[in-house]
């Protein structure tokens, strides 16, 4: 194929097919998720907010929290909004660069999020079995460092993916068997061999993935020895409800995202609207639970926000 004729066909728009063989309930189907997108953006705002507004939180771990409401925020507005568009007005093309753009968000806060966790587990690690050290090894200024690396590393191991995915000539057809730009399924749009791409895109994530579960599983394998060793119940039961809610979220965001990869590299026999769904309920279930899980787990979160709530509540009633 010429420069020409790949650069032509490249710039036309793909087209998003919502959930294959259950178009006719889009409408429905909409539904729920409009409500998770609802409750992420009011759930992960409160966080921000109440981190932001009770200087109690100032501190590494809740700085990373609030990471994780950013990330969370990013990750589903970058595809709830065209989802939610294919599924009300059927407005199913989106253009080239956009699909890309997407699916770069995806992946890079993808990445980022797992970056964050490791970090999390690393505060744990430092104030449980390392507590004269904490103030001095993470302050505010090393807690910012942190996640900007982990943006850094996200966004720098994705975009070589990115420049491997555009160059690809997209000469079949331009319909995207999907919700929103998933990689696989437009990879398998092009007439060309995309086998460079998909090892690199299986080295990155085995890399990313089994270094950062690695080293946290040792971090809480660490917190888990050193809170069985702590000699007051009371202190050990804190410990774990407070590493309990992280490491909920960890299997929430590993457990989902494994599924929905394995799901969209083999079939396993499972009809195509049911991986399709699985991908979109892991992009749209972990960010509205994760604020929900910080909110009941954690005392310091729960608090902060009936503060806020309060504030806000007795700020209208005085207005009014």
């Amino acid at each position: 194929m010429s420069v020409t004729n790949r650069s032509n066909t490249n710039s036309l728009p793909f087209l998003l097919m919502g959930i294959p063989s259950l178009e006719d309930l889009h409408m429905w189907i909409s539904i729920p998720f409009f409500f998770m997108y609802v409750m992420t953006l009011l759930g992960n705002t409160m966080v921000l907010l109440t981190v932001r507004l009770d200087k109690s939180l100032h501190e590494p771990m809740y700085y990373f929290i609030s990471m994780l409401a950013v990330i969370d925020l990013i990750f589903s507005t970058a595809v709830v909004p065209k989802m939610l568009g294919v599924f009300w007005l059927d407005s199913r093309e989106i253009g080239f660069e956009a699909c890309f753009i997407q699916m770069f968000f995806i992946h890079t806060f993808t990445a980022v999020e797992s970056g964050v966790l490791l970090a999390m587990s690393f505060d744990r690690y430092i104030a449980i079995c390392n507590p004269l050290r904490y103030t001095t090894t993470l302050t505010s200024q090393r807690t910012i460092q942190i996640g900007l690396l982990s943006l850094v590393r996200g966004a720098g191991v994705m975009t070589p993916l990115m420049c491997l995915l555009i160059s690809l000539p997209y000469c079949k057809t331009r319909v995207i068997p999907h919700s929103y730009c998933e990689h696989m399924a437009v990879v398998e749009l092009a007439c060309a061999d995309p086998s460079v791409s998909n090892l690199y895109s299986l080295i990155v994530a085995t890399l990313l993935v089994g270094t950062d579960s690695i080293f946290i599983t040792f971090s809480y394998g660490m917190v888990l020895r050193s809170v069985m060793r702590l000699p007051s119940q009371e202190a050990r039961l804190k410990a774990l409800r407070t590493c309990g809610s992280h490491i909920s979220i960890i299997l929430l965001f590993y457990i989902g995202g494994l599924l929905s990869m394995y799901l969209q590299m083999f079939s396993f026999g499972l009809a195509p609207h049911v991986q399709v769904l699985v991908a979109d309920l892991y992009l749209t279930v972990p960010p509205m639970l994760n604020p929900l899980i910080y909110g009941i787990k954690m005392k310091q979160i729960q608090e902060g926000i009936f503060k806020l709530l309060s504030r806000l509540t007795g700020l209208s009633i005085s207005q009014a």
